[in-house]
């Protein structure tokens, strides 16, 4: 086998790794290189397997990936012939090491050369728990521009996690090849093939895997479809990510890979172990009743008494109100913070009367000061702006609504000036709480400066959520970055008023399934039937198709929340009395259950809208239902996501269950519904039975 460099584990298990002594390996050739289209130094592999008789594995690794140290010079897949499901690989590319290098020091293994220099590498087992062992792995280049890239082949494994996307599936599917590329929060209506505003460095594999990237990492992740492989890359040259001052530029690639007994139990191990978790719920009244926002009805033609009218047909047509939001645009400029008169004529007098009707109101608001704004100018000479590299003059920014500097929220400065504008409409109007918009990296120049130094630009993005903290009862996110501790409403991207997998209906089960798994548990899934955008609306231009409105509502109706924007009056008395059934059900059935779950979550860290594969980690099939959901373990809920259907498949997991009209099954096994028959104005659920 060759020099071999053995150490134990904690629990006594060995592991050995072979490897092949040889001189110096020359650089690949020009030719290797242009058919291996991912930049990188050098195109080798190293390989982390697993090595154990058969009779000493261990139920707990019956299904995992195997990734204990082997660490050979070539490329070599590792397959778990244990595995009933599916092969499965796992290999980590990068230089090659030089094991003449390599020390061990108890459980770590410790090499500081490669064949393309200097390297400070380890691997490490760390075992937390009896049934789960973690490795951490680091890889540090020693000299400046010499990216770091591990490649992880995926094969026929699932995977969840990482973030918001445009296009959004469950599990994770992975199309074509892209290069790596930053991996930072984006605004993905406008920029539909970044990551999204809502991102975590964390996945989540159906084979018990988990991998989380450590913060200091300059990370950047790109894939093959062809191969099934993703690559995690660090790098600084051409990205966002800078060292920190004074420190060279070495990538580092740092991360810890968990497995598992189970994929249910290795997610719960490292939601407690690696995610800060909420410290307080919401208001109960935002998991109860809906928010009605003026947004998609009115965009930003809103005015006085519109907002006056649409509370008053809400009474009018009998249903509840968590809280009014105003959204956009009630200012004369964007950046400012008083009522346009024209506009808003009496602001204290309309918000006294909201008051005494008994609905509460929230504010639009943003980070943008646009360059004709009144206060453009006090926030320049004050320094309150994101800056220019050098650090001279204020990095102007184009977003959605102009041109204008965004507010430097490493700048206590600047986070004070802005707290104190929003504390002055509470104080003024009884201004409820805010709806903070934006906050995605991708409104920062490619190239800037902030008051302190920002390694990771999603940082920026942290730093924004944080203006919630005062508010956050009733307050509303759309990005969120290591932000999981807020304890606020998060609301995935707008959707569009389409039915389909981009931005549409089918895309918004996966969208809140991946928040959930990243950690992010108060979850606001936008608004019944969409923003019936212009162009990207399904029905006669102006409202949403009534048939998706529908479907949507219901569908919302088993959310955490639920937003309504277009009302269900501006359809007909059937939506009017679709929408009362349901916003009742959420009251009496959903709202209850989620209550006490989110009570839970500031311990626990776990999903309260869960995936069907929960509560069935041996079934294959569960792995791949994206249009089902659970809330807690209890409450199965199928909705209909296709036009003009009345009945669907539905996957109902082994247990004892009831459905809505009272069917009782008692399955051993899973069991397939075919056709299972749901009229326009129902949506499957069924409840655990003891």
């Amino acid at each position: 086998m060759g020099p071999q460099v053995h150490f134990s584990s904690t629990y006594s298990e060995e592991f050995s790794c072979p490897a092949r002594v040889k001189p110096a390996r020359p650089r690949p050739s020009s030719a290797y290189r242009r058919n291996n289209p991912h930049p990188r130094p050098d195109n080798f592999f190293f390989v982390l397997r697993k090595y154990s008789d058969t009779n000493r594995i261990r139920s707990a690794w019956d299904k995992q990936m195997d990734i204990m140290p082997s660490l050979k010079p070539f490329k070599h897949q590792v397959t778990h012939h244990h595995r009933p499901r599916s092969k499965s690989t796992s290999d980590y590319r990068s230089g090659t090491l030089d094991l003449d290098s390599c020390s061990k020091e108890g459980v770590v293994l410790r090499c500081s050369r490669s064949f393309a220099g200097k390297v400070n590498f380890f691997i490490m087992t760390v075992k937390p728990k009896e049934t789960v062992v973690c490795y951490r792995v680091r890889w540090e280049e020693l000299e400046s521009d010499r990216p770091v890239e591990h490649a992880m082949s995926y094969n026929e494994s699932h995977w969840y996690g990482g973030a918001e996307t445009a296009v959004q599936h469950w599990p994770i599917a992975i199309s074509g090849q892209q290069a790596p590329k930053p991996f930072v929060t984006s605004d993905v209506y406008s920029n539909r093939h970044d990551f999204g505003g809502i991102l975590e460095r964390y996945w989540l594999s159906s084979n018990a895997t988990a991998i989380k990237i450590n913060d200091s990492v300059p990370f950047h992740l790109g894939w093959n479809d062809t191969e099934k492989t993703m690559y995690f890359q660090a790098r600084y040259q051409d990205s966002p990510y800078k060292p920190a001052p004074g420190r060279p530029p070495y990538a580092e690639l740092s991360y810890r890979v968990c497995v598992g007994p189970d994929v249910t139990s290795i997610h719960k191990v490292m939601v407690r172990r690696y995610f800060p978790k909420p410290n307080k719920v919401p208001a109960k009244e935002m998991f109860r009743h809906p928010i009605w926002s003026t947004w998609a009805l009115h965009k930003t033609d809103i005015n006085q008494e519109k907002l006056l009218t649409y509370a008053e047909n809400i009474r009018r047509n009998g249903f509840n109100c968590s809280h009014l939001e105003l959204d956009d645009r009630y200012t004369s400029q964007y950046g400012e913070f008083e009522f346009d008169t024209q506009k808003f004529p009496n602001a204290s007098a309309m918000f006294q009367k909201l008051k005494a009707d008994g609905f509460l109101v929230s504010l639009w608001t943003h980070p943008f000061v646009n360059y004709d704004s009144a206060n453009f100018g006090p926030c320049v000479q004050k320094g309150l702006f994101v800056m220019e590299p050098t650090g001279q003059l204020p990095a102007l920014v184009k977003w959605w609504n102009g041109i204008g500097g965004i507010l430097d929220f490493t700048n206590s400065e600047a986070r004070n000036w802005f707290m104190s504008q929003l504390r002055s409409l509470r104080h003024k109007y009884g201004v409820s709480s805010f709806k903070l918009d934006a906050g995605e990296t991708n409104y920062l120049p490619w190239q800037f400066r902030t008051k302190v130094h920002l390694p990771d630009p999603s940082t920026f993005t942290r730093r924004y959520t944080e203006m919630a903290i005062p508010f956050n009862e009733r307050a509303e996110l759309r990005s969120g970055y290591g932000s999981q501790n807020i304890s606020c409403f998060f609301r995935p991207i707008d959707r569009d008023s389409v039915w389909g997998y981009e931005l549409g209906l089918k895309s918004l089960i996966p969208t809140v399934l991946t928040i959930s798994i990243l950690g992010y548990q108060f979850i606001l899934p936008d608004m019944i039937g969409g923003n019936a955008y212009p162009n990207r609306t399904d029905g006669n231009g102006k409202l949403p198709d009534r048939e998706l409105y529908i479907r949507w509502l219901e569908l919302s109706a088993f959310m955490p929340s639920m937003q309504f924007s277009i009302p269900p009056w501006e359809y007909d008395d059937e939506v009017v009395a679709i929408a009362q059934r349901f916003t009742e059900l959420h009251e009496t059935l959903v709202a209850p259950r989620v209550i006490e779950l989110a009570g839970e979550v500031l311990d626990t860290g776990d999903p309260i809208i869960r995936p069907i594969w929960w509560i069935a980690t041996s079934d294959e099939t569960a792995y791949r239902v994206d249009s089902q959901f659970l809330i807690g373990d209890d409450l199965m809920v199928a909705p209909v996501l296709e036009p003009g259907k009345q009945e669907r498949d539905i996957y109902l997991p082994a247990g004892r269950w009831k459905s809505y009209k009272g069917e009782r099954y008692d399955n051993k096994e899973p069991i397939h519904l075919t056709d299972y028959p749901v009229d326009l104005d129902e949506i499957a659920y069924f409840e655990w039975v003891q």
